[in-house]
């Protein structure tokens, strides 16, 4: 293999590992809780962080939780064909040097993945970092929904800042 094939490679194999890496604190981090956190439980750490047990049947903000059930497999759908676009993404852009765009593809990856195991496997999202905002909590929340939040804002920061967007033309 030529080292330019090499560097393309090792760039995508990158991005898959931190994909990879937030897969693997998500599901850990919800297995200590399910394990050891009773359902709605709370455990304050700070006067801002709770940790607490909660399962989300729908999408971010609980948007959905209330549908029927049938939110579950298109919620498992809409995000395997979304991470299946964005591993073909990261092939397609394995030759650039876009590090924030690559980074930021993978936390959304990792993230989506994160939340898939637990749809398919529990039926709903472990979420449990909850943040109190002058004494009213924000909606809980994961690892997986942390890297995607971060990856959506690296996106954001690489289309107005980075890529060619396409405003000097």
């Amino acid at each position: 293999m030529k080292e330019g094939q090499t560097n393309t490679i090792k760039r995508f194999s990158i991005s898959i590992t931190i994909a990879a890496t937030v897969v693997v604190l998500d599901q850990f981090t919800k297995w200590m809780i399910v394990e050891w956190v009773p359902l709605f439980e709370k455990i304050p750490i700070n006067d801002f962080i709770n940790i607490t047990h909660h399962r989300n049947t729908g999408a971010a903000f609980s948007f959905l939780a209330d549908a029927s059930g049938w939110q579950r497999w298109f919620l498992i759908t809409v995000a395997g064909a979304v991470s299946c676009y964005i591993v073909y993404w990261l092939w397609k852009i394995r030759t650039d040097r876009q590090l924030v765009l690559s980074t930021g593809l993978a936390l959304v990856l990792g993230g989506a993945i994160g939340n898939v195991v637990d749809r398919v496997i529990l039926g709903s999202v472990v979420d449990f970092i909850q943040v109190l905002i002058a004494g009213w909590p924000f909606p809980t929340f994961n690892i997986a929904d942390s890297a995607i939040t971060v990856g959506a804002v690296l996106l954001i920061v690489d289309s107005i800042f980075i890529s060619d967007n396409g405003l000097d033309s």
